[in-house]
C-alpha cells in the first residue's frame, strides 16, 4: 500500500506569525489544528517537517538532531522570507525543545514549550515509541508480521546512535535554559507517560524572562495537541500570543 506523506503547511493571515513545531516522530499533523485555529484568530503559521519525519521509520535514523536544527531555522528564515517579522513558536515535546533553543539563538516574540523533555531520562519511552511507529507505518505498507519483526529488529540496532544524540541536544538545550529572556508559556499535561514532568517546573524557573506563565492540563496525554483539551490549550495559546509586545 502506498502511504500518503504528509506535508509542511503555511497558512497565511495576519502579520503575526508563529513557528509551530511537532514532536519527534511526528510530523506537521501534530500542529495542524492549533495552526488552523489561529489562521481564524488573524495570526499566519508555518510547520516544517524536520528530515526524516514523516517518511518510512529508516529515514529517521539517517538523520541527526542537529539536521533538525537546521530545518528549524530555515522554517524561520522562510517565514522572513515571506516577509514577517514578527515571530513566536511553539513546538510540541523534541519541538518544545528546539523551540527553546530558537528563543536562546533568535530574536522570537514569544516561546510555548509544550511537554517539552528537559532531562534525556526517558530513552526506554522514546525508544518504545520509536519501536510502534516503526510496527504501525510497516503494518500500512501491507508487510507480514515476520518481516516486520526482522525489519524492526535491524532499524533499533541503527537507531542507537541517533537516541545518544538526541539525548545530548536534550541536555545542551537544558544548559541553556536561563540564556531565555523571550515571554515563555510552559504547557504541561498531567498524563504524559512520554517524558519527565519535572521539565515543566525546571523550564518554568530557569527562564529569565520577565513575562513568564505555565499551566498543567489534567486529562491530556503527551501528544497535548490533539488530546481532550486541545479547544482550551488553543485558547490559552491565543490569550498568550495577545498579550506579547509585538509593536
Amino acid at each position: 500500500m502506498k502511504i500518503k506523506q504528509p506535508q509542511p503547511f503555511t497558512f497565511e493571515e495576519g502579520e503575526r506569525a508563529v513557528l509551530l513545531l511537532h514532536g519527534f516522530t511526528g510530523h506537521s499533523a501534530d500542529v495542524r489544528m492549533m495552526g488552523r485555529f489561529l489562521q481564524k484568530h488573524g495570526y499566519t503559521s508555518h510547520a516544517p517537517i524536520y528530515r526524516g519525519h514523516g517518511l518510512p521509520p529508516e529515514e529517521l535514523t539517517k538523520a541527526t538532531p542537529e539536521d533538525w536544527w537546521e530545518d528549524v531555522q530555515q522554517a524561520l528564515n522562510h517565514l522572513q522570507e515571506l516577509g514577517y517579522e514578527k515571530i513566536a513558536v511553539a513546538g510540541l515535546s523534541l519541538g518544545g525543545v528546539l523551540g527553546l533553543k530558537l528563543a536562546y539563538s533568535e530574536q522570537v516574540r514569544g516561546v510555548i514549550p509544550m511537554c517539552a523533555p528537559m532531562f534525556f531520562d526517558n530513552e526506554e519511552q522514546l525508544t518504545g515509541g520509536f519501536r510502534f511507529k516503526a510496527k504501525e507505518y510497516k503494518q500500512l505498507e501491507g508487510k507480514d508480521k515476520e518481516t516486520i519483526q526482522q525489519e524492526i529488529a535491524e532499524l533499533m540496532d541503527q537507531s542507537e546512535d541517533m537516541f545518544k544524540q538526541l539525548g545530548q541536544f536534550i541536555n545542551e538545550v537544558h544548559d541553556h535554559i536561563d540564556h531565555i529572556y523571550t515571554p515563555t508559556f510552559v504547557v504541561q499535561a498531567a498524563k504524559d507517560e512520554m517524558i519527565n514532568k519535572d521539565s515543566a517546573d525546571y523550564i518554568y524557573n530557569h527562564v529569565e524572562s520577565d513575562q513568564k506563565d505555565m499551566k498543567w492540563y489534567e486529562n491530556s496525554g503527551h501528544v497535548i495537541t490533539m488530546d481532550k483539551e486541545k479547544d482550551e490549550l488553543h485558547q490559552d495559546v491565543l490569550e498568550f500570543l495577545e498579550s506579547l509586545d509585538w509593536d
